[in-house]
């Protein structure tokens, strides 16, 4: 059971501050996975992303198995949209080491997309803010059955042998795209309330509002201020 995660005003405060980053080869549809899931809309033009750009959204969180009683932690979600072409990856893999979790998505359409998972394992495990990250792996465009190349056996598989969650989503219609991202905010929610040593996360800040430098944005408390926790 995944814990809860329910929208939220784009106002007002927040607990936490959490950077995701969308990774995978160009036209697999990063974009269009972040767009429908922060406004809902769906775009079926193709336009490459230059460099990267970034969406936002306000949810609610609760952990996993908690009662709808339970104050729920506000977050604030930013999620960072990469390019996939190689001459980009330079700039793109510079933002790796900020980022708390991500989407590594590739497209059930394309087997080229798929076997280039193990390429971006690779240049996670090099330039994220540790060697075992949380992903969460997606295989976009499930809605074009008709034209899908890589077997559900077969991407399941692939998931397990680097042991990350795996959801066949669609930008689409929006088919496991909320679910994905709510079980990445799962799990980077459930390693930080368990590490003991929080300095290995991008951004902590200590009571005195002394940070790693590593760039993530910080806990606030209630008054909106800096306080000894990360996000």
């Amino acid at each position: 059971m995944m814990g809860d995660s329910t929208t939220q005003s784009t106002g007002g405060e927040y607990d936490f501050l959490i950077k995701f980053l969308a990774l995978g080869d160009s036209g697999v549809g990063k974009t269009s996975f972040l767009y429908q899931y922060t406004d809902g809309t769906f775009n079926s033009k193709f336009i490459s992303t230059v460099g990267i750009d970034f969406r936002e959204k306000r949810v609610i969180h609760r952990p996993k198995g908690a009662d709808t009683m339970t104050r729920g932690q506000r977050v604030h979600l930013q999620l960072w949209d990469t390019a996939g072409q190689e001459r980009f990856r330079s700039l793109t893999t510079a933002f790796f080491r900020d980022a708390m979790g991500f989407l590594l998505l590739f497209d059930l359409t394309s087997e080229q997309s798929f076997l280039n998972i193990r390429n971006w394992m690779t240049q996670l495990q090099m330039h994220a803010y540790c060697e075992n990250p949380d992903i969460v792996l997606c295989g976009n465009k499930c809605d074009l059955e008709d034209q899908r190349v890589v077997s559900d056996e077969r991407a399941k598989e692939m998931a397990e042998k680097y042991g990350l969650p795996y959801f066949e989503t669609s930008a689409k219609n929006g088919s496991n795209i909320s679910k994905a991202i709510e079980c990445l905010l799962d799990n980077v929610m459930l390693r930080m309330e368990r590490s003991i040593d929080k300095s290995q996360f991008p951004g902590v800040v200590d009571a005195h509002g002394h940070g790693n430098g590593k760039g993530m944005p910080m806990e606030v408390d209630e008054a909106g201020e800096r306080s000894s926790c990360m996000c």
